[in-house]
């Protein structure tokens, strides 16, 4: 055997040895790198080192036996959603009454992952759904993780392709378990109504799966191709409607529909939270710009009805990207935003 090849293969088998992994699964891959000392001097050798060794990196960076510690605190709980959110108090409740079960069975020492419901937040874009699901994972101390159902067609996305296919890599479960570098993280599953027609009868097959507490002990990638335990992380979801998600999928979901925001919560919004945002981030002091309490409406309210605050962030954005344009002019330090003279600072749409 080549003395290079044979080198190589030892440095990634000693990687192996220092690893945590399950036994095996190490087992299964000592037994093909052994397999590969026969390869040595086939045209097909480097290909499949290369799949080995890129196999090997993704099976040592999984959080096999990583967990992190439960810290849940309903008063500092309330604390946090109140940071991130304004009003919502009805909702705000209900999650709160979620959390408090998940107390409950903690102290018991109950399977808490098992035994929770299933989050679904549905309501229009910009109501605050993927906030409020990292406000959970803030709440419990667990690390956040999203996955994007947007426009998704294929079912290998979330299950990862085998790796007898050249570019194969894993789906995005494994890669989101990766990231959070943790077995029980939140994780959201964003928007799951807007998969594509095509795939998805296929994918919501996946999620029921994913969303079972009896199967998704042994969910398997046909990238690492070995079952992944995932009944300790909690999975969130969020969806524009209901209409386009399997029945099978909303049985074993918790709906929780997320209220459109009236304009005095906008405006309350975008006085407390967005603007002192926009303003650090643009550098721009905080008296630079004044707003006289008739014009936030203009504001919160630019095109008309719209049930989140995406656009209102957009506007208020707008707005003071104008106003550091006329500070780098040096045409004023400091700006009254009135009535009269709104309409010259709203972004032109």
């Amino acid at each position: 055997m080549d003395t290079n090849a044979s080198a190589i293969l030892s440095e990634i088998e000693k990687r192996l040895e220092g690893a945590t992994i399950p036994p095996e699964l190490a087992e299964s891959i000592k037994i093909r790198l052994h397999q590969m000392t026969a390869l040595t001097n086939s045209p097909t050798f480097l290909p499949e080192l290369d799949r080995m060794d890129r196999y090997i990196d993704w099976v040592t960076h999984m959080p096999w036996n990583t967990t992190t510690p439960d810290q849940l605190d309903l008063t500092k709980a309330k604390e946090i959603l109140d940071s991130h959110h304004f009003g919502l108090e009805p909702l705000k409740e209900r999650i709160l009454e979620y959390l408090s079960v998940m107390k409950l069975m903690m102290d018991k020492g109950g399977d808490v992952a098992k035994r929770s419901p299933i989050l679904l937040f549905v309501g229009l874009v910009g109501t605050g759904k993927t906030t409020m699901a990292m406000s959970v994972a803030e709440a419990i101390g667990r690390k956040f993780v999203r996955i994007p159902f947007g426009g998704m067609g294929d079912p290998l996305e979330l299950r990862g392709q085998s790796r007898m296919h050249p570019e194969a890599e894993p789906g995005r479960i494994v890669k989101a378990l990766r990231t959070a570098q943790s077995r029980n993280p939140i994780i959201l599953l964003d928007e799951i109504d807007r998969v594509t027609d095509q795939g998805r009868a296929s994918i919501m097959g996946v999620l029921v799966e994913l969303l079972d507490p009896e199967q998704n002990h042994a969910f398997i990638d046909h990238y690492i191709d070995y079952p992944i335990d995932l009944s300790q992380s909690l999975f969130i979801a969020t969806a524009n409607n209901t209409t386009n998600i399997a029945t099978a999928v909303m049985d074993r979901l918790e709906p929780i529909t997320m209220p459109s925001y009236s304009d005095d919560e906008k405006i309350e919004i975008a006085r407390r939270y967005i603007l002192p945002k926009v303003l650090r981030e643009s550098g721009l002091p905080e008296n630079a710009i004044q707003f006289d309490d008739d014009v936030w409406i203009n504001i919160a309210r630019p095109l008309g009805y719209d049930a989140g605050i995406r656009t209102l962030d957009r506007t208020v954005q707008g707005v003071v990207r104008k106003i550091a344009k006329l500070i780098i002019e040096g045409k004023g330090t400091q700006f009254q935003i009135t009535k009269d003279n709104i309409k010259q600072y709203l972004p032109q749409w």
